[in-house]
């Protein structure tokens, strides 16, 4: 591991990185518990969301010239219809909402505190807007039995609590990619983590 360094990026500057990010994304969510079979074409379409935002946020981490991680947050105003619409059904205000898309770290990068600097550049970022009262990200439900579990395999809810979120089961929503090894795209389940912003 050589000297890290970081970069951020804003709005269509996030444009300038969709490889790289797309990359990441198919690398790191093919493990337990996405199982997620990723292909490049899809990932900088879906990606254009955040390039459409002037308001979203990138924050990545690079080896040399090898982006080994990244975090992104949206105005939840601008995010896709499926993610909005439980928070529409539970009567929140979109506005008042920003939501935190990935986070993703390859595993030889874990374990030094990337983890919790993601979590604090984008709540960081999420502060400067008057408007923004809670932050936001979804998980993925897999049953405890799932055949592809790892016997080692750690959820990161702990994690996720010691930094002031907790699982909100009246928001969820219903996504749909295809897992490794299978023909067709299927429905998982995703349930909604919140925290209350506090600005100084």
């Amino acid at each position: 591991m050589t000297q890290l360094s970081y970069i951020k990026k804003t709005g269509a500057e996030i444009a300038s990185v969709f490889d790289d990010l797309a990359q990441l994304r198919i690398t790191v969510f093919r493990a337990f518990p996405y199982l997620y079979e990723g292909s490049i074409a899809y990932e900088k379409e879906y990606l254009k969301v955040y390039s459409s935002s002037a308001h979203a946020f990138l924050f990545a981490v690079y080896d040399a010239d090898k982006m080994v991680g990244a975090t992104t947050c949206i105005p939840l105003v601008d995010e896709t219809p499926e993610v909005q619409e439980p928070f529409i059904n539970a009567g929140i205000d979109l506005s008042s909402v920003f939501y935190f898309g990935e986070s993703i770290l390859l595993p030889e990068y874990r374990g030094i505190g990337l983890g919790h600097r993601f979590f604090d550049e984008r709540e960081t970022h999420a502060k400067k807007f008057e408007s923004c009262q809670l932050t936001s990200f979804c998980s993925v439900v897999r049953p405890k039995n799932h055949p592809l579990r790892p016997a080692d395999y750690q959820p990161l809810d702990e994690f996720w609590k010691k930094r002031g979120y907790q699982q909100t089961p009246t928001l969820t929503s219903q996504f749909d990619w295809l897992d490794i090894g299978e023909q067709h795209s299927t429905q998982k389940e995703m349930i909604y983590w919140t925290k209350q912003i506090t600005k100084a």
